[in-house]
């Protein structure tokens, strides 16, 4: 059995699936796009798919694949990543012989799930896509993944001389705290089901704490 088969089981009922797609899936050098991330959203979007509805195998095929093509947030190329991986996504599910329709709809869940890419999703899965990727970047995890990837764009953790930003500009790219307000606040308002928004708020108060936490030692 194979890295991959053991990975898919995460993904039942659609370990089959999981199993095809994973070698696909993510960049193996990039610890908050990995083969965990993947299952961390899976998890997200089959709670939210449970008060929602929605069709799970296209899910699953969305979850999967939705960050096939690495980018690095500082690559000039970031804010077409999601449509990169559309596009690779539609590659790899033709070729597996799923339907134009499906196929369709997967490739408008990962086109419309980017934050960077600012597409409005129209369907539900792609809503589910959306808000289950988004609830990975807030909370205990998103506080985590954020100074993670700091340390691979070389960013300090904050400002010494001026760790809240009151005398100067935000500047996410220099300091990790920064991203905390630039970014990671403002994902809780954004989020497109019910259950989805219920998690969100949940997850803000984790991160908001996280932050009170850190700037109290600093």
């Amino acid at each position: 059995m194979t890295q991959f088969h053991v990975l898919a089981e995460a993904f039942t009922p659609h370990d089959d699936l999981a199993a095809i797609l994973l070698p696909h899936a993510f960049a193996a050098d990039d610890g908050s796009h990995d083969a965990a991330h993947l299952m961390r959203v899976w998890k997200n979007a089959t709670r939210i798919q449970a008060e929602e509805g929605g069709d799970t195998r296209q899910l699953a095929a969305a979850v999967l694949l939705h960050d096939c093509v690495s980018v690095e947030k500082n690559s000039p190329l970031r804010a077409g990543a999601s449509r990169l991986a559309a596009e690779k996504a539609w590659q790899v599910l033709d070729a597996l012989g799923w339907r134009t329709l499906e196929i369709s709809a997967v490739a408008h869940a990962i086109l419309t799930h980017s934050f960077s890419a600012n597409i409005e999703p129209e369907t539900l899965e792609a809503k589910i896509l959306q808000d289950a990727d988004r609830l990975d970047a807030i909370g205990m995890v998103g506080a985590a993944r954020c100074f993670y990837i700091a340390g691979r764009m070389g960013s300090g953790l904050y400002d010494p001389l001026d760790p809240l930003a009151e005398a100067r500009p935000l500047d996410d790219k220099a300091f990790a705290i920064d991203h905390f307000e630039t970014k990671l606040f403002r994902l809780a308002d954004g989020f497109q089901t019910a259950a989805g928004r219920r998690l969100a708020l949940e997850r803000q108060a984790r991160l908001r704490n996280v932050l009170a936490m850190f700037l109290d030692e600093i």
